[in-house]
């Protein structure tokens, strides 16, 4: 026995042997097979996802900081590259079929799954607009501006060059010298990896709209007439109304994003001379949602988004971290100021900067003509910000600055001169209760000279400026976009609360018509959209001479 059990031993080994080996080689290609699927896949995806072309001088911007500006390419703009990975060219296929599109191939991927439960009431299909609507206006993005380069915001999905860190102002990672104008991009790009996208628009809860309509109405803002500047929006209405989508509720599902303030696009009359295009007072434009840096308060149709700031955080620690860096800053001055004058006499920038010349605890950084350069550096803005208690904003131009929202991203309690700069614009993103995390100062006692600044703000405790300055900096994730190229995992950024609000708007539309209840007639006088929308009330406010003559 035992000699048997000794002469059958390596025969059984080696059987065990030639099994292993070829078993090997079997998955050894199959693995590839599988491996190889999956990253033509992935690639796919990504193009879906940042598939924009930019032009070609651009590229070279990519590695520009605050401290080398003079590195930007200004060559020919006439032939778009891709900016991301290149295009993967082969086909997949499954079970031997190639797809024909983009659109067959996500029907592929996700045919096995069917809808997503927790995209219940979320889904978001996307027009598949005329390039000459959005893609189109990149390429040409040297007609965008007359005085700004424009071309060199495009790179990094819209959030433009990043910004080196040469005086320690911001943290390693996530910085970016983004134009405030850039928001129709960087929302777009946004949405491409949005989870809840559909291609059935049958199942859609809204409908996005991307047209770059500031982009737009930018070339044509000046020396142009009538016909001119609204040929672009009419074009898109008499589009957007051709399509089924467009029937099921008259647009009052659709939305858009218009990265410039609403008063570009609200031309009353038909007079060369008068400012902006019609496009959100045609009555098509009037029924959909759009989603403006600064909006009117006397309308209900649009809705005010937080500008963009420099801070595009590819992770939920990025966020975290510059929150507890924030909270640690120490701060030199009681209040500061970053702008320049104005010559209009209902403006209080003037006083405003002799108030700050005039006290020791303030800090000034003029943006005047001489000076403008420095306040372009966002290392700047940011440093004075973040060694500040506290930061005035007044209006400018109009109600709303940009600055505001660089304010409370430095951990800067914002002081507001206007309802109409942050209280009335904001609802879905900065609490109600403004005491909690700003200071009002009513810009009319300043105008007559009857309100120390320095005085108001030194009456605030301790304690009183410990609690704000912590409502401030947990409001950061809330007025911030992240970049289009990464995923917060549990923070809601700008983009997250948009859309929110957004599917709750059409939500009501819906359910209004299902009761019987016109959703055009709202339960307020359209003019009294500011003050219902924050307050839930019409009942007289000592607010109303900033709104009503």
């Amino acid at each position: 026995m035992e000699k048997s059990n000794g002469t059958c031993r390596p025969q059984s080994w080696f059987v065990i042997f030639v099994s292993f080996g070829l078993w090997f080689v079997l998955f050894y290609f199959n693995s590839e097979a599988f491996i190889s699927s999956k990253n033509k896949v992935q690639s796919v995806m990504a193009d879906y996802v940042y598939g924009i072309t930019y032009p070609q001088s651009i590229t070279s911007v990519e590695n520009v900081t605050d401290t080398d500006e003079s590195s930007v390419d200004n060559n020919s703009v006439d032939d778009p590259v891709e900016i991301d990975e290149p295009r993967n060219e082969d086909p997949i296929a499954k079970n031997g079929n190639e797809p024909n599109d983009l659109t067959d191939l996500v029907k592929e991927i996700g045919s096995d799954s069917g809808p997503d439960p927790s995209c219940s009431g979320k889904y978001i299909y996307v027009h598949d607009l005329p390039s000459e609507f959005n893609e189109d206006l990149i390429k040409e993005c040297r007609t965008l501006n007359k005085w700004i380069e424009m071309c060199q915001y495009m790179v990094n999905a819209g959030l433009g060059p990043r910004i080196g860190n040469s005086q320690g102002v911001f943290s390693t990672k996530g910085w970016f010298s983004t134009n405030q104008f850039m928001l129709e991009v960087i929302f777009h790009n946004r949405m491409k990896q949005y989870k809840c996208l559909t291609t059935d628009s049958s199942i859609a809860s809204a409908v996005f709209v991307p047209f770059y309509a500031g982009f737009e109405v930018a070339r044509y803002l000046w020396d142009t007439d009538v016909p001119t500047r609204d040929a672009a929006s009419l074009a898109l209405v008499k589009w957007l109304t051709s399509k089924p989508e467009w029937k099921v509720l008259g647009g009052r599902d659709h939305f858009m994003v218009a990265g410039r303030i609403t008063w570009d696009f609200r031309r009353l009359t038909e007079k060369d001379e008068d400012w902006g295009n019609k496009l959100m007072v045609l009555p098509e434009v009037r029924n959909m949602s759009t989603l403006t840096i600064e909006a009117s308060p006397w309308h209900r149709n649009d809705f005010g988004v937080p500008y963009p700031t420099y801070f595009h955080p590819s992770s939920d620690s990025e966020v975290f971290q510059w929150q507890s860096r924030m909270r640690r800053q120490r701060k030199r001055f009681l209040f500061s100021f970053v702008g320049a004058p104005r010559n209009s006499t209902k403006l209080i920038r003037n006083q405003l900067i002799d108030q700050c010349l005039a006290s020791k605890k303030c800090k000034l950084l003029d943006c005047n003509k001489g000076n403008k350069k420095s306040c372009d550096k966002p290392s700047n803005v940011m440093k004075v910000f973040q060694n500040s208690i506290f930061c005035l904003e007044p209006p400018g131009d109009s109600p709303t600055r940009r600055s505001a929202f660089d304010a409370i991203l430095a951990g800067c309690i914002p002081v507001f001169f206007h309802p109409g700069s942050a209280y009335t614009q904001y609802t879905w993103f900065l609490p109600r209760d403004y005491k909690k995390y700003s200071v009002y100062i009513p810009e009319d006692q300043v105008r007559d000279g009857k309100v120390n600044i320095e005085s108001v703000l030194q009456r605030y405790s301790r304690d009183q400026v410990r609690r704000m300055k912590e409502e401030v900096i947990k409001l950061i994730p809330r007025v911030i976009y992240a970049d289009p190229r990464s995923k917060l995992e549990t923070v809601e950024d700008a983009f997250d609360i948009s859309i929110e609000g957004v599917l709750e708007r059409v939500e009501k539309a819906r359910t209004d018509l299902r009761e019987g209840r016109n959703p055009d007639e709202p339960p307020y006088l359209e003019t009294n959209t500011w003050k219902y929308n924050l307050f839930k009330t019409e009942e007289k406010h000592e607010w109303d001479h900033f709104f009503y003559d």
